[in-house]
Formats: C-alpha cells, structure tokens, sequence
C-alpha cells in the first residue's frame, strides 16, 4: 500500500507490527495518548492478585522501570528457593509477557491459572499470550471468559478477542465483540461499520468491502461508511470507485476534513491536479492542525510547476512536524526544480537522515 503522507507509515499495519505497537505503547503508561483507553482500571477486590510478598516488591519496580532481566533474575532467586511460592508463577508470567517472551509467558501463566483457576488477570494475560504467540485460537475461549480489563496487560481483552474471531475467520462473533465493545446492537449498521475498520486494519479486505457495504444497505447516511469504502478502493488502487465514495461521504458529511484530504489524494493519482489543490484547500480551512493536507498540497503544486507556492506548503509542513523525511524530501525536489541547488542538498540530506533515524534497518 501506498505511505500515508502524514504519518510515513503504511496506513493499515500488518497484524504483529500493530499490536506490537499498540501494546509498547501503552506499556507502563497512562494510556493518555488514545481515545477512551486512559484510566485503567485494577482488577475487581475478589479477583485481584494476593498482596505481593516483599520477595515480589523489588522485582515489581524493576518491571516498572523496564529492566525486565533484572527483574526476571530476582523472581529466579525467590523460585529457586521456594518453586511454589503464592503468586510466583503470575509473577514470572507477567515479566516474560512484558519482555514479549510468549513462550515462556505462557509456561507460567499456565501455571498461575492451574494454581488459581478463578484468577481472571492470569487468565487475561494467558489468553493475550497465546494470541500475541500465534495461537488465536487458543486466546479465545480464555478471553471469552474475561471481559474485563487488568493493569498489567495494559490493553483492553474485548479488543484482543475480537481480532482473534477476526483471525479465525469468525466474523460473525468478531462484530458482536466490537459491538460489545462500542456499545452498539450487534446487528446495526454501526456494528458492520466498526467491524469493517478492524477488518480493514487487519488487511482482511473482501470482508471489509462486504461489511461497510452492509452498514451502508441498513443505513445509507451513517457518516464515514463511505469514507471507509473511499481508503479500502485507494488502497486497492481503484480510484475511480475510491473518488465516487469520498463524494458520497461529503454528501452526507461536508464539514469531515479528512474526506476532503482523501479525496485529494485520489485526483492527485489520476493526475487531477486542478481539482486536487481545489479540496485540498478546503481540508485546510476545515482543521489547519493536520500536516497531511499541507505536505499533499506542495507535491501537487511542484507538479503544477507552482514551486514557490508549494515550497510555502511544504515549509509550513516542516514547521507543523520537523522530523518528518517525507515533507524534507519534497522541499529537497523543490528547490531542485527551482534551481536552488545548497538548499535542495540540504533539504534531501535531512530527509534522509530521517528516515535512516526513524528506520534504522
């Protein structure tokens, strides 16, 4: 798939890049940084884990600190001198889970659930386990078991075991849970449209398209169902289909500054530069705080063979984000096109230590 102009990462993510990413990012931290998922709660009174003995207490802070080998090692001192200590193998078990040894996460974990089979954070963080272990199938009837959500796994189970139905191919399950998840009948339109997206993250693409077609027959005027068709066809270089879809959402939703941003996109493929720069401009009136729309706007520009313009665009860009090689990158083409020979090596050099900084392999 094409890069994402803002981001520079693919847009849809394959499925253990993302939840590599998902889980590290929450690991050890408020869980500010995404919607609805700040505050985790602790595990309920009857379910939580013994008080910790003080022969847990140091390996706990180094797990907080991220030495997760150190704290594994102190938790290998207590097993060595008493193997079944109370809440030792949930110990283990969380410090290989946070290190991403799944193996050995799951050796343990088995081990705590044998030992307390009511313990519902064993219990998540096993299921989880064997998902991030290649074992959906497995993670399931554990997860099933578990709708809550315990600190230490710092991630929400209802999600994970949605990805699992998805992963199994049990869609029908897979858009119960994400109805669940978001409050919803499992059976309306916005289930099909929550469902579509996770489809679409996870590069399940026919049943994407068959599910947002779905949310669009039970409801025509849901907003972003269209919008979520428009990505899916760009993504499958159908853009013909891709522009029609990005129209349908402005019908419906005309003030959505990404279906514009989109849009654009879609004409600047097809070489539309007239009509590109046209709803781009509107993306920015709409939210002037994203990036993307400035960086797409002076690569349509520098093909116009508008450079000052385009520079403007792309330098704004680079203020907005600095560390962005993409935006670099286009200056760097800029300039060139200019004749500005110093600050186009200049521009190009930085876009490329920031990629080589950014993707070091």
């Amino acid at each position: 798939m094409q890069p994402d102009l803002e981001t520079k990462q693919p847009v849809f993510l394959s499925r253990l890049a993302f939840l590599a990413a998902f889980l590290w990012a929450f690991s050890g931290v408020g869980l500010a940084q995404q919607p609805a998922l700040a505050d985790v709660p602790s595990a309920p009174p009857s379910q939580a884990s013994p008080s910790a003995p003080s022969d847990f207490a140091e390996a706990r802070k180094l797990m907080q600190r991220g030495k997760l080998d150190e704290a594994i090692a102190e938790l290998q001192t207590v097993e060595a001198h008493d193997p079944a200590a109370r809440g030792l193998a949930l110990e283990m078990g969380t410090a290989y889970y946070k290190k991403s040894d799944f193996p050995k996460a799951i050796e343990y974990l088995k081990k705590a659930t044998a030992a307390d089979p009511v313990n519902e954070e064993a219990i998540q963080l096993l299921g989880i386990s064997y998902y991030l272990g290649g074992h959906p199938a497995d993670a399931i009837p554990l997860l099933e078991k578990v709708q809550g959500w315990y600190s230490r796994a710092n991630v929400d189970a209802s999600y994970i075991l949605g990805i699992c139905y998805i992963q199994t191919k049990d869609y029908v399950q897979a858009r119960k849970a994400f109805g669940t998840m978001f409050d919803v009948p499992p059976d309306s339109a916005a289930s099909y449209l929550f469902t579509a997206r996770m489809l679409l993250r996870q590069e399940y693409d026919p049943v994407a398209e068959e599910y947002a077609q779905k949310a669009v027959a039970l409801d025509p005027k849901l907003r972003l169902t269209h919008y979520l068709l428009g990505e899916l066809y760009i993504y499958k270089s159908r853009i013909p289909e891709a522009i029609a879809e990005f129209q349908k959402e402005l019908a419906i939703n005309p003030a959505h500054a990404a279906t514009y941003y989109k849009l654009a996109d879609a004409y600047s493929r097809i070489q539309k530069f007239e009509d590109a720069e046209r709803v781009l401009q509107r993306s920015i009136w709409l939210d002037a705080t994203s990036t993307g729309p400035y960086i797409l706007m002076g690569k349509v520009l520098e093909k116009k063979g508008e450079f000052d313009l385009a520079v403007r665009a792309l330098q704004r860009a680079a203020t907005m984000d600095p560390n962005n090689p993409t935006t670099h990158h286009l200056l760097g083409q800029a300039y060139r096109d200019m004749g500005k020979k110093e600050e186009a090596e200049s521009e190009l050099k930085l876009a490329e230590e920031l990629q080589t900084k950014q993707n070091p392999r």
